[in-house]
């Protein structure tokens, strides 16, 4: 009875054109594989949160890698790197200037621009794929003096202690009461005085070396 029942299948299936087991073009199987595609190919091109892991309220400045994705608009993607004065090429909008936004902010400029002359409820998303390179110099009485990359995890700046063990320490005629640090900014240099054997590591309340700064530790005076 079993052989008769297997001949029977295999008979219509021979019939039909297909063996057990198998998935023809229009079959109800086929459908569910091309909504899954379909369902696939309709995800961001971008990982979420940023390809660098962005801080929540991370700012963009020039030199940073981002990528710009508009849903639906496959042709509009695209990703680069924003240029010294902060502006990013983006497809149909030309230049757009980026920095000094955070990602949402981007995406939300973005949007309204592609909105106004190109796209109906356009989507947009921005993500960063990498960090500009951000440094800072250390000089003085340390172990490597020189510049230095922020950490990759703080690249908004770092504790100022973090910054002296990254040059190396303190040497031995290092005076950590006397550090200066100078900033540039739009309204000129700043100068800080600081005490850093004020300072334990770890424990907060430290120096916040931003990028850019220049760092000099004092030498003791015997």
């Amino acid at each position: 009875m079993q052989g008769r029942r297997f001949t029977i299948v295999l008979a219509l299936s021979l019939l039909s054109g297909s063996l057990p087991g198998q998935i023809m073009p229009g079959s109800g199987g086929s459908q569910a594989a091309g909504s899954a595609s379909t369902s696939s190919t309709a995800k961001s091109a971008f990982p979420p949160g940023g390809g660098a892991s962005a801080p929540a309220g991370y700012v963009l400045g020039p030199n940073d890698y981002v990528g710009v994705e508009v849903f639906g608009e496959d042709d509009l993607r695209t990703n680069g790197r924003l240029n010294p004065e902060g502006n990013l090429s983006v497809p149909l909008l030309v230049s757009v200037h980026l920095a000094g936004l955070t990602l949402t902010q981007a995406a939300s400029k973005l949007t309204e621009l592609y909105g106004r002359d190109y796209l109906v409820n356009p989507r947009v998303n921005v993500i960063l794929q990498s960090y500009a390179k951000r440094r800072f110099s250390i000089l003085g009485q340390v172990g490597r003096p020189g510049s230095y990359e922020m950490p990759e995890g703080s690249p908004g700046g770092i504790d100022l202690l973090e910054a002296i063990a990254l040059a190396g320490g303190y040497t031995r005629i290092a005076a950590p009461e006397r550090i200066t640090v100078r900033r540039q900014s739009a309204n000129g240099d700043q100068i800080f005085k600081v005490n850093a054997k004020k300072f334990n590591k770890g424990s907060g309340g430290g120096f916040r070396v931003e990028p850019g700064d220049t760092i000099t530790v004092g030498e003791s005076i015997f």
